[in-house]
């Protein structure tokens, strides 16, 4: 075994591939091999390292040593300097938002203080393609442990003990589920993986797929071992090729190893192992309209019961769990239940990953202990909301989740306490909005997605959405009435209750929320016929104080309608009627004088 005195980790993520990882992992190897370094130094390209804000990210061990921002052209200074001289290269390390102050080491950087990496533990660390990278950090020894030493009734009680609930949305208890399809009456029994993501915003799934997608295999042999079941099936977005890739290169080495397939580690226990791509349809995240599409039918979903544990693939007995849920399931075997236990909170154990974007400092994956608030998420792990803006909201749980405000931000994550405030864990989607943020356009943005993504099949969602749809048009275009808060309010309440699947049940949850907390909004566009954000075109007016204008024409000259008049070095005036809102006029002020009312 070949020993190197320094690693260097280019992160091969989506997002940092997207910024040019590839190509700064090119440069950094012809420099290795141009410097005679190769017998010194292993370039490894990892999956995601979570602080996706910094990308193109680039580490040296065993330093620790974090380098951001990264440039192809960087790749020369970065071997120069730091492997060949040991100087770090400043201009490349992390800075605090507010204090500017540099980060060198990996470990000391605010982001990763307060996560608790298990799901993600490998991500960023080892070169996902490589399997005996992921042997080499226990990788399958979870497996080797139930197929050696436990029956699959003492795997389904472990799994029981530890508490663990599905990471999917709904939060149902792992190792429940899985009795209740171990016991389900018919062959064949499958397993099913659903790695269906698509709220927007959301990429923790992709993530595990892209940086470790050996544990989500893992994971699903110990559960197809559990269960009794010899086929499973990933369900992946097509969307997501380098997941797509990754995966089938690990199926294909587990195979060649001897953990898929016929006779599993030399005993009798076999599993076979498909990947299905999804063709986008958001409802496939449902679970009988993901097994609709496996068999090759519309996805749609279908009535329950009977549930998929009694009657799934093909009418046979199939446990289906996401990724983040399978993923978990190997450190819960080889570290015991407890351990998982000892982690959250009474009814919420363990970790959570989330992905944290919108206006915040440091978008990216983070994985937190259940119980953590989100004030500690937003403004300790995420820095805050950047450029001076002042907190607004925060969007929880994808479009089916709520928009809870500041005086929430003490609220604990978990299932029960984001439950009980009117919004859900969810897959694990944060969005972090300021006070530029439009509550209504919020709502109009999230419900225009489940309008466009319902399948149809049922009345309530199919014309209830689109029938709040058009009232929450009418007050963002400054037609609206009071009354119809409550037609919002009852309309939603009836699709709540009365929709056939998930997405229809929880589409509502942005309506209901943003009336509960910022229903002042709403009356300011229906009342005051005002956008407090200054979002809503309609509901602008754009004036010029004549106090602050200057008469340079700057304005007039960028206003494509021509509703900007006045002499030069003589206040300018706006006319209302001809004006379109586009903002052009603001842009191109240098004094300040133009504002909206």
């Amino acid at each position: 075994m070949q020993l190197f005195r320094a690693h260097v980790l280019v992160c091969g993520g989506t997002g940092c591939t997207s910024g040019g990882s590839q190509e700064i992992r090119a440069r950094l190897e012809r420099e290795i091999q141009a410097n005679n370094l190769e017998n010194e130094v292993k370039l490894v390209i990892t999956g995601c390292h979570g602080l996706c804000e910094m990308g193109p990210l680039v580490i040296v061990y065993p330093e620790g040593t974090m380098y951001t921002h990264v440039q192809p052209d960087d790749a020369a200074e970065i071997v120069s300097e730091h492997l060949l001289k040991g100087r770090i290269v400043q201009r490349l390390l992390y800075k605090e938002p507010m204090t500017e102050e540099q980060v060198p080491h990996y470990g000391d950087l605010p982001f990763y203080k307060k996560q608790h990496r298990v799901v993600l533990s490998n991500c960023g660390y080892i070169n996902p393609e490589v399997l005996e990278e992921y042997i080499a950090r226990d990788g399958y020894a979870a497996l080797a442990k139930c197929l050696g030493e436990m029956t699959p009734e003492e795997v389904i009680e472990e799994v029981k003990k530890s508490g663990l609930r599905g990471r999917g949305g709904a939060g149902f208890p792992t190792g429940l589920k899985w009795s209740f399809c171990r016991n389900a009456p018919g062959e064949p029994k499958y397993v099913v993986c659903n790695a269906d993501e698509g709220d927007p915003g959301a990429f923790m799934d992709r993530s595990v797929l892209e940086g470790d997608p050996h544990r989500l295999i893992e994971g699903m042999l110990i559960g197809a071992y559990a269960i009794g079941a010899s086929e499973g099936y990933i369900y992946c977005r097509a969307e997501y090729p380098l997941a797509v890739k990754r995966l089938k290169l690990a199926m294909k080495q587990a195979e060649e190893a001897g953990l898929l397939g016929d006779n599993i580690l030399g005993t009798d226990f076999s599993f076979h192992l498909h990947l299905k791509e999804g063709a986008g349809a958001f409802v496939c995240g449902e679970e009988t309209a993901l097994m609709a599409s496996i068999m090759g039918e519309r996805g749609m979903p279908r009535p329950r019961p009977p549930f998929p544990a009694n009657s799934g693939l093909w009418g046979k007995p199939t446990n289906i769990n996401n990724v983040e849920t399978w993923a978990n399931i190997p450190d819960i075997i080889r570290r015991g239940g407890e351990w998982f236990a000892s982690m959250g909170t009474e009814k919420s154990k363990g970790t959570k990953v989330f992905a944290l974007t919108g206006k915040v400092q440091n978008t990216g994956l983070v994985e937190v202990p259940m119980g953590i608030t989100l004030r500690e998420i937003i403004f300790e792990i995420g820095g805050g909301v950047p450029n001076g803006k002042k907190f607004k909201a925060v969007q929880i749980g994808g479009p089916s989740g709520g928009c809870l405000p500041e005086s929430q931000l003490d609220l604990s994550v978990d299932y029960e306490s984001l439950t009980a405030a009117g919004a859900i864990v969810g897959s694990g989607g944060l969005v972090v909005m300021d006070e530029d943020t439009c509550i209504v356009d919020v709502a109009r943005f999230f419900l225009s997605f489940t309008r466009a993504e319902s399948c149809g099949k049922c009345t309530p969602c199919r014309e209830g959405i689109k029938r709040m749809l058009e009232v929450l048009d009418r007050i963002a275009n400054g037609e609206g009435k009071m009354e119809d808060l409550e037609l919002l309010e009852r309309t939603a309440l009836v699709i709540k209750n009365t929709a056939l699947c998930g997405l229809g049940q929880t589409a509502p949850n942005p309506i209901l929320s943003t009336l509960r907390y910022f229903r002042d909004e709403y009356v300011a566009h229906i009342q005051d016929k005002k956008c407090p954000a200054g979002v809503c075109t309609n509901l602008l007016t754009y004036s010029i104080q004549p106090e602050l204008c200057r008469g340079c024409t700057a304005c007039a000259k960028v206003c494509p309608v021509g509703a900007i008049s006045g002499e030069i070095k003589k206040p300018h005036v706006i006319d209302t009627e001809k004006c379109i809102k586009c903002g052009a006029c603001m842009e191109k002020c240098r004094f300040g004088a133009i504002t909206l009312g």
